[in-house]
């Protein structure tokens, strides 16, 4: 498993790349978000902050606390906050608390043997109705098995979501990071059964 603390006490995030999510900024200009929102695996924070700005109030979650710090150091934008904590053993504090969780690159850098712990986090993190914002890797150029990140199939996709949420959007971003080709992303809007 990865040294999340390590990586970013040793500036080694190469997938910081210093701005909110390009996919994530299209979706939001077509869809607003301004209820409670929750991030796992914020890192730095740029989404959180994109999230806030635009109204809503959101918790960023990170494992690493250097990466909280870091997320921290930034001047606030409206109602965020960041907190040290593993998302996949979800504090009962955040559990039913959020109309909203977003997801970029947190589940492709986790093991994809702990994906299923990651579906049960998003499950118990939000209320009834509430809705996952899902942004996935679905392609890794060169992949080989070695992460992160890690790839997902739309089956692996199904399998991990289709019990407990319904699919209602999805489209590829023609909006993405350089170092990304069109269609290697995927947005998925799921709203919680």
């Amino acid at each position: 498993m990865k040294d999340w603390e390590s990586a970013y006490v040793n500036d080694e995030t190469p997938w910081d790349k210093g701005a909110p999510s390009p996919p994530l900024r299209e979706f939001l200009s077509k869809h607003a978000i301004l209820q409670k929102v929750l991030v796992p695996g914020c890192g730095s924070g740029h989404d959180v902050r994109l999230l806030a700005g635009q109204g809503a109030s959101v918790v960023g979650l990170d494992l690493a606390p250097s990466a909280v710090r870091k997320a921290g150091a930034f001047e606030a934008v409206n109602e965020e906050r960041y907190v040290t904590d593993d998302f996949l053993n979800l504090a009962d504090e955040f559990q039913g608390e959020f109309d909203w969780v977003v997801e970029h690159t947190c589940l492709c850098a986790i093991d994809p043997s702990q994906r299923s712990d990651y579906a049960i986090a998003v499950n118990q993190a939000l209320i009834a109705g509430g809705h996952f914002l899902a942004i996935f890797f679905r392609e890794v150029s060169n992949y080989t098995g070695e992460g992160p990140p890690h790839p997902i199939s739309e089956e692996q996709i199904i399998a991990l979501f289709s019990e407990n949420f319904e699919r209602v959007d999805s489209f590829v971003p023609t909006q993405t990071y350089p170092s990304r080709s069109f269609g290697d992303e995927e947005v998925v809007l799921f709203r919680k059964r």
